[in-house]
């Protein structure tokens, strides 16, 4: 017989008080964990910008404006720490550490990004999962 209590022996880690909270990121103000809203509303500013340049250069090419997008993402997160959507909302894209997050991860980030369902399913630090498995985590500048 076992003396571990059944609550105990399929709990995680303990919950936290706010959104990054358990990687060391402030509750609120600068580095703090971005908020789903700003969230999604940099997203939609970087869909729009894609779909003008699609648009406008590219129109009839069914794959044009996802490339567009994560030609987008990949380079100016990498060289940035921002997408355009981010830059216009104050928000960055850093390791787990808090420090820049280097060429690589973007890819890995802007490749789940894209298959959509990794960026719907969150952690409790708010961070989806392409931000999970690429190391990174979306905070205020």
């Amino acid at each position: 017989m076992s003396n571990v209590k059944p609550s105990s022996r399929f709990s995680g880690a303990a919950p936290s008080n706010w959104p990054g909270e358990r990687l060391g990121f402030p509750e609120e103000g600068r580095g703090s964990v971005a908020r789903p809203g700003r969230r999604i509303i940099a997203l939609l500013l970087d869909w729009a910008v894609c779909f003008v340049i699609y648009a406008a250069f590219f129109f009839g090419d069914a794959w044009a404006a996802t490339i567009i997008f994560v030609v987008e993402q990949i380079v100016l997160i990498a060289f940035t720490g921002s997408g355009f959507g981010h830059l216009l909302l104050g928000l960055r894209v850093v390791k787990v550490d808090g420090t820049f997050a280097g060429w690589w991860r973007p890819i890995i980030r802007t490749g789940l990004l894209i298959l959509t369902i990794p960026a719907l399913i969150w952690d409790s630090d708010q961070r989806g999962l392409h931000d999970v498995f690429a190391g990174t985590v979306l905070v205020r500048k």
